[in-house]
């Protein structure tokens, strides 16, 4: 277990296992919790005013590889009458035994390793969307947390929100028939990340090798090192495992999948311009679950070249649609409405108590129920890994002429509907598909119970699946 310690923090046997969840601290109704936050940039700043409004909650340590961000935090908190300690390296961090709970908003490849480590620490963890990199880490993720007998919470804030949680129950009830599709939609904008010549400087403030940590450490091929990792395969996800996420994780919940779907494809590109970017910002995905699928749309393109405003379905541009027989609920983050098959408001649900996501993790903390957290780790990981799913099929595909990808889906009502939709689309943002294809990736088979692809180019799909990862930033085998 190097990687946790230099000193060899901890081992990974069943006994070591057992002095940890034997070992767990009982809250009193007056204890403080204390906190650790890693990864301060972005958001990460925002989690760290987040849990300071939680009552009982003590930020006591924060950490991030970027020495300039750090201290910035650090003197934000000192500015406030906080004062806390500051690591960069976040196992020097979990050797720390005062530390309760570690929250972490770091960059995409470093979520589920750090969820490993920290359980092994002893430590309850809120763990931001997306919860994992890959499909298996997800899992050592979820396995951890059990093995370890931890809290461990996904920043999948849509969980607490009691308005989306009435909307969702609503349309289960049957009250406007059989639920038909959940389409998740996440229409944003994103512009080109820029074209370099060759290796960029790190910038100086910033330990190289901690922050790609897990990652390979080549040599850095964009103009900016901070969030633009969203847009490349060794470190983030794309935006449907960006934004995209809290989509795909409310179209789950309304469904009450509780397993991945047996079928997965993906069809888009990066479309508009040339960049150093690798992820699509045109994406369809269907996740064919049975008997109601989830369809997935990502627009980063305006609404036509020229115009600096986005597309919408039915009056949303990030949110979900749940269509049923006899009408459809259209909304999300910021509350919604059901309607009825004309199109008539029935009623509105407003957003509610989405802000006690902090709330909701510490107080699963003190009770020691998971049945408390609205965001399991294992909610987190399968609505990840519906997202990975998604991206596989489209890193598999090829480069396919429009005409043959209508051709393809005729039969399928939903993807038949969603790309004569997308086609004009693109033609507004005068995208010559003959010049710059979309890829349209293969139909993927998976076995929901193993978390593993099978069938015709399974061996490639499961490639993807788990990655490599460098030594000593390891999600072990056996957590």
């Amino acid at each position: 277990m190097a990687g946790i310690s230099r000193r060899t923090l901890l081992a990974t046997s069943a006994a070591t296992a057992c002095c940890f969840a034997a070992g767990t601290r009982i809250f009193g109704a007056n204890d403080d919790i204390r906190v650790a936050v890693v990864g301060v940039r972005g958001r990460g700043g925002d989690l760290i005013n987040e849990f300071s409004k939680v009552p009982g909650v003590r930020i006591v340590a924060l950490c991030d590889a970027d020495s300039k961000v750090l201290e910035n935090r650090v003197k934000q908190l000192a500015d406030r009458n906080r004062k806390v300690a500051s690591f960069a390296d976040v196992r020097k961090l979990l050797e720390d035994k005062t530390i309760d709970a570690v929250v972490t908003a770091t960059p995409n490849h470093w979520h589920a390793l750090l969820t490993v480590w920290a359980c092994q620490a002893g430590k309850d963890v809120y763990v931001e969307k997306p919860v994992s990199h890959n499909i298996w880490e997800g899992r050592k993720a979820v396995e951890a947390a059990r093995k370890y007998n931890r809290m461990v919470q996904g920043g999948t804030q849509a969980r607490s929100c009691l308005g989306l949680r009435a909307a969702l129950e609503f349309c289960r009830s049957g009250q406007l028939g059989k639920i038909l599709l959940a389409r998740a939609l996440c229409y944003r904008p994103r512009g080109s990340i820029g074209k370099v010549d060759g290796p960029q400087p790190i910038p100086e403030s910033v330990d190289y090798d901690l922050w790609c940590g897990p990652a390979p450490k080549g040599p850095l091929m964009r103009k900016n090192l901070h969030y633009d990792w969203h847009w490349v395969w060794a470190t983030g996800n794309g935006e449907i495992g960006n934004q995209g996420v809290h989509e795909m994780d409310m179209c789950r919940w309304a469904l009450g999948y509780d397993a991945l779907p047996p079928r997965v494809v993906s069809l888009g590109g990066r479309l508009g311009y040339v960049d150093d970017g690798e992820t699509p910002n045109t994406q369809i995905a269907l996740l064919d679950y049975s008997p109601v699928p989830i369809l997935f749309e990502v627009r980063g393109l305006y609404r036509k070249a020229g115009e600096k405003v986005m597309d919408h379905y039915r009056g949303i541009r990030v949110g979900i649609i749940i269509h049923c027989e006899g009408g459809y609920y259209a909304g999300g983050f910021s509350g919604g409405w059901t309607y009825d098959k004309d199109g008539n408001k029935i009623k509105q649900y407003p957003q509610n108590g989405i802000d006690k996501h902090a709330d909701n993790f510490i107080k699963a903390v003190r009770s020691r129920k998971l049945s408390d957290l609205t965001a399991d780790i294992l909610e987190g990981h399968l609505s990840a890994a519906l997202c990975h799913m998604a991206n596989i099929s489209w890193r598999l595909g090829k480069h396919t002429p429009p005409d043959v990808i209508t051709e393809t889906f005729k039969s399928n009502p939903h993807m038949h509907e969603s790309i004569s939709r997308l086609l004009p689309h693109l033609a507004a943002n005068e995208i010559d598909l003959a010049k710059t294809p979309l890829t349209l990736g293969p139909v993927l088979e998976m076995d929901p119970a193993a978390e593993r692809f099978v069938g015709p180019l399974a061996d490639a799909a499961n490639a993807l699946v788990r990655r490599e990862y460098r030594h000593p930033y390891v999600v072990p085998e056996n957590v």
